[in-house]
């Protein structure tokens, strides 16, 4: 009834948030002369945020009609090379000659769509041959075409890599982290002629023993049963994949959204007070962020159960007992990451991170341990958080840079990155993997120190708000 509710609560709020809209509108009217006094222009503001809070998001576009090489701009063309039941494989088709390296980014599965990703996408487009993952909403998916679980996607991206072909690189933002490495792993006991040039792990939970956060905390915390009797729905009857169990979207967004609420109202609030002062630039920021934010699918419930069992719960993969189950024979196969020789790796990981935090992706540094060490390259970025690994400033001029250039460094066979270009956005390489500084020890050595430091830092303030109430009696 979950799924019900839901929609039944958005259906009551439909006349509430037409007559915001309507009234948004009136008070915003140029030719309104009550559009220019302060109480219409706060009432306006009012009507937007309750309609915007109340308003279900579908699913954004990439908008990604040009990009810039060599200051020249070059179309960009959205084509589908690969349709499956629950993902399309989307290349980004650049009108130009040049030959660049052959990337495929894996997108989350974990509520959002891959446009999530649009500016990791925008920022690797100039000097990249870019295909991405687009997930498909299981409650558009009919029962018909079955079902999907974590071997499925396994199989996927072993599919699209063999349709991609041998010089392609895979990079595989969060959550993919664990599949990405199971198929590669996969390929290379299988000596696949398709194995991927390098693979790029970013913030992805290889092993969540490491360090803890929120969302590891409750994966282990609960026995499975606990999720599937509290956050499974079924898919109500007036939508395409009707009957099929899932775990809803908008369960997922309440959830990453308590975790941060106090920064949530903040943000909402001072939306509201951007367009009560009439900063456009601002409000146009937090809607761009929010309208991708809040827009949410649904997934598989064999799929979402699969992962945290598999990856949360019995940390199969770094344990060494993960085995897929082939979709198409039913057989058993071991993921041996130590198979790995061909594939170069990279990994990628925030210093403020509190989804996949510290040493949780690098730990696959220790599991491809047959891997020369010419191959395994590591990048920690400071003050960023999870989103800010792939998106934003520090993307673009921090990480971008480095994981082009890694990429390149195992592609020789193609073409130099213009001149004007590394003069706006300049080369910079990742640091040789080096287990006594980026192992799992070293890591639990840093988060001790970062916690000490935490609670000294602590104890000061606390003594700090001591004084100031002494002088403030004596005053």
């Amino acid at each position: 009834m979950l799924y019900q509710l839901h929609d039944l609560q958005y259906a009551l709020l439909a006349p509430a948030r037409l007559g915001a809209e309507i009234l948004q509108k009136s008070l915003q009217n140029p030719f309104n002369p009550l559009t220019y006094t302060p109480p219409a222009r706060t009432l306006a503001a009012g009507a937007e945020l309750f309609e915007r809070v109340t308003r279900r998001f579908g699913k954004p576009e990439f908008n990604l009609p040009e990009t810039i090489i060599d200051g020249k701009k070059i179309s960009v063309q959205e084509e589908n090379i690969a349709e499956k039941p629950f993902c399309n494989l989307l290349h980004f088709k650049r009108k130009t000659k040049r030959k660049d390296p052959k990337v495929l980014i894996v997108a989350p599965m974990s509520g959002h769509y891959a446009t999530l990703l649009r500016g990791t996408v925008k920022a690797l487009l100039p000097h990249h041959d870019i295909f991405i993952t687009d997930w498909i909403d299981a409650r558009q998916v009919p029962l018909k075409d079955g079902r999907f679980n974590l071997d499925d996607y396994i199989l996927y991206i072993r599919e699209f890599l063999s349709v991609l072909g041998p010089d392609t690189h895979v990079i595989a933002v969060c959550q993919p982290a664990v599949p990405v490495l199971a198929a590669v792993s996969l390929m290379a006991s299988d000596n696949d002629p398709n194995q991927p040039l390098s693979m790029t792990l970013m913030g992805g939970p290889i092993d969540t023993r490491v360090s803890k956060t929120e969302v590891t905390q409750l994966a282990e915390d609960r026995p499975l049963s606990w999720f599937e009797n509290s956050v499974i729905s079924t898919v109500p009857f007036y939508y395409p994949g009707a009957h099929r169990q899932v775990y809803p979207g908008f369960v997922q967004l309440s959830g990453f959204m308590s975790m941060n609420l106090d920064k949530h109202i903040d943000s909402h609030l001072n939306f509201f007070k951007h367009l009560v002062q009439g900063d456009g630039s601002s409000a146009e920021s937090h809607k761009r962020f929010y309208d991708e934010y809040l827009s949410v699918m649904d997934l598989t419930k064999e799929f979402y159960l699969q992962t945290v069992d598999i990856v949360f719960q019995k940390h199969a993969l770094p344990r060494g007992t993960m085995k897929w189950k082939d979709p198409l024979t039913d057989k058993l196969h071991p993921v041996k990451p130590q198979d790995i020789k061909h594939t170069a790796l990279l990994t990628i990981e925030g210093e403020r991170d509190d989804i996949s935090a510290r040493g949780q992706t690098t730990a696959a540094h220790d599991l491809c341990h047959n891997l020369a060490q010419s191959k395994q390259y590591n990048h920690f970025q400071l003050e960023v958080g999870h989103y800010g690994i792939f998106n934003g400033r520090r993307w673009r001029n921090e990480i971008m840079p480095r994981v082009r250039h890694f990429i390149r460094k195992f592609d020789k066979d193609v073409d130099p990155i213009p001149e004007s270009d590394l003069q706006k956005n300049a080369d910079k390489s990742p640091t040789r993997y080096d287990r006594d500084k980026h192992g799992i020890v070293a890591v639990r050595r840093w988060l001790k120190e970062q916690k000490k430091a935490k609670g000294i830092k602590k104890e000061q303030e606390s003594v700090t708000d001591s004084e100031n109430k002494e002088q403030n009696i004596l005053a």
